[in-house]
């Protein structure tokens, strides 16, 4: 068997990457994907490799002779590369296919090595190989039968969104035997390239052959293998995540700060969200608005700040709509001077918006990382801060300080003239009989001092729609904030979350107590693990102690290495000073299950 690589493309979109070299010289992670391609090739033991060149195709050439591969290869050349698409490469190298049975691959993957295996290990003689359409893949799809049978291929002007169900993404990569190849494929190549023209894709000489009786293709499905095509420099950073060293991955990963929906195969047990709202009902209802509110305006900040008044009971003057609770924090920390406390290790979108200087910090001195009112009392009595600050539930303890006892910390803080921040984003899913939010009129007028915070986004489990909300008794402030902030400063989804919400309030807290019963039975699973030491926690997120021999680097790394989970590593976080801990998101029961196993196996 030969291998074909088409490789005569310009890679235009690649932009000043590719301004004096091919696109398959790029390099992902310092590797070029034509070397990374080569490598792989040459331990399959080819009889010769046959590559398809044109633009800077002698400067290719030399590239690749100086890798030092052993098969011999062979080139040719598309001189009009620049007024051809790649379906004139292949018919240039026809008479290649017509000799051997042939592996053909496109020269901008890049792909695990075991990828190849589903061609070269499946007895079928002509296979495409496939996978399930994805939100970031582009051009050709098929649709397949149960016996993976080739029913139809679609280019993009016959892309039905509402079929994405049913489509399969062409890898690019395919298997053609020599009979295939003369019986079927060339001859229809020929006279696709002589009634069409060489502007077009060799996908649609297979669309024809498809229509066939006995098309002799068909498809083989990846299961969960990584590979990428990489057309622009989105594909190019999404494929350098994809395809980083173990200790490489989780660094790419954490920096990107979520739209891990590019990654359909992870488990993102580090953002943190309800995994049971909202519920279909209200997704419909904002399906079915989509087009309305894509097409228009959102309104100003003070109708927004109205709805989110309506549906926490308040006055419209003490409270601000934000996009995302973190816009709001950054203008309250603008906002707010002078020196404040923080209980660490805690929730850093605060700390990281005021210098080292002005942060007071009080450790707790146990390993849960547990605090109560009275230790804060008793800590900041004699401290000089003119701001004290409670994320409760704390991030990432998940310690709760009632609220009889935040009231405390209310009137403690009020007679000593200091401003009180509580962010309670989490404490919805507290497990206590009492409701512990202090979003309450009387509340916010009898403390004016304090400042309520509260991200929308992780309680109710719309993070994609920016939401959070500040409130307190002091009018001024939010005065202030409002005018800090911009006047459309959330979009219309958000605003139409808000506006319809309020008729989901019965639904949403049924999902709170499925919640509260699905943590129970995880903190149950996690701790028969014996080396993980599951802390008690009242939000979404569970910390945990990874005893000796584990580290939590290590374990972060394997998860996201051979399980394809993402955790927090908790390690380098202020107030740990490198000890061993963990935060691991509450999801579904099945997602949960699928942490747990993986856990088990790495710390048996």
């Amino acid at each position: 068997m030969q291998a074909m690589i088409l490789a005569a493309g310009m890679g235009k979109r690649l932009k000043e990457l590719t301004s004096e070299a091919t696109k398959c010289m790029v390099k992902v992670n310092d590797v070029s994907m034509i070397e990374r391609m080569l490598t792989i090739l040459e331990k399959r033991n080819f009889n010769k490799i046959i590559i398809v060149v044109g633009y800077e195709g002698q400067k290719l050439i030399d590239y690749i002779e100086s890798l030092n591969i052993k098969t011999p290869i062979e080139y040719v050349f598309n001189t009009i590369y620049n007024k051809t698409n790649n379906i004139y490469s292949l018919y240039l190298a026809k008479d290649y296919l017509l000799q051997d049975d042939t592996l053909l691959l496109e020269s901008d993957l890049i792909f695990e090595e075991k990828v190849l295996d589903y061609l070269l290990d499946n007895p079928y003689p002509s296979l495409a190989l496939v996978a399930k359409f994805e939100s970031w893949m582009d051009g050709t799809v098929m649709e397949l039968d149960d016996e993976d049978s080739i029913i139809a291929f679609r280019t993009k002007r016959e892309f039905h969104f509402e079929d994405i169900p049913n489509y399969f993404k062409t890898v690019n990569i395919y298997k053609f035997s020599q009979k295939f190849s003369s019986t079927h494929y060339v001859p229809f190549l020929e006279a696709y390239s002589k009634a069409l023209g060489n502007n077009e894709y060799y996908e649609q000489v297979l669309k024809v052959i498809t229509l066939l009786d006995k098309p002799e293709i068909k498809a083989v499905r990846l299961k969960d293998e990584a590979w990428y095509e990489i057309d622009d420099i989105q594909d190019l950073n999404i494929a350098e995540s994809l395809f980083a060293s173990r200790e490489e991955k989780l660094k790419k990963f954490q920096i990107r700060y979520g739209g891990y929906w590019r990654y359909p195969q992870m488990l993102d047990f580090c953002y943190l969200v309800n995994p049971f709202f909202p519920n279909p009902k209200l997704v419909d209802e904002i399906k079915a608005n989509f087009e309305r509110l894509l097409c228009n305006y959102p309104s100003g900040l003070d109708v927004n700040s109205l709805l989110a008044a309506k549906y926490f009971g308040l006055h419209k003057e003490n409270i601000i709509v934000g996009n995302g609770a973190a816009e709001l924090i950054k203008s309250l920390m603008t906002i707010l001077t002078g020196k404040i406390g923080f209980a660490f290790p805690t929730f850093e979108e605060y700390p990281n918006r005021k210098s080292k200087d002005d942060i007071v910090a009080f450790i707790p001195q146990n390993s849960d990382y547990s605090y109560t009112a009275d230790d804060l009392i008793s800590f900041y009595q004699d401290k000089d801060i003119s701001v004290l600050a409670l994320i409760n539930p704390d991030n990432p303890s998940g310690n709760l300080i009632k609220k009889q006892d935040v009231l405390r910390l209310a009137e403690f803080s009020k007679q000593k003239g200091i401003r009180f921040i509580v962010d309670e984003s989490f404490v919805d899913f507290a497990d206590t009989a009492e409701w512990q939010s202090l979003l309450e009129q009387e509340i916010l007028i009898k403390y004016p001092h304090m400042i309520v915070v509260k991200s929308i986004s992780k309680s109710y489990g719309v993070p994609g729609l920016r939401l959070g909300v500040i409130a307190t008794g002091d009018t001024e402030l939010i005065s202030q904030m409002k005018k800090d902030v911009a006047i459309w400063n959330i979009n219309s989804f958000g605003e139409f979350y808000l506006q319809i919400c309020e008729k989901y309030q019965s639904d949403y807290k049924k999902a709170i107590e499925k919640f509260k019963q699905v943590r129970n039975e995880y903190v149950e699973n996690l701790s028969q693990i014996k080396h993980l030491r599951v802390i008690p926690s009242h939000a979404n997120y569970l910390m945990c102690e990874v005893l000796t021999p584990y580290s939590a680097n290590k374990l972060a790394e394997d998860l996201l290495n051979d399980f394809n989970i993402l955790i927090k590593d908790l390690s380098t976080k202020k107030g740990f000073d490198g000890k061993q801990y963990i935060r691991i998101a509450v999801r579904d029961e099945k997602d949960n299950d699928a942490l747990v196993t993986a856990l088990k196996i790495l710390m048996k």
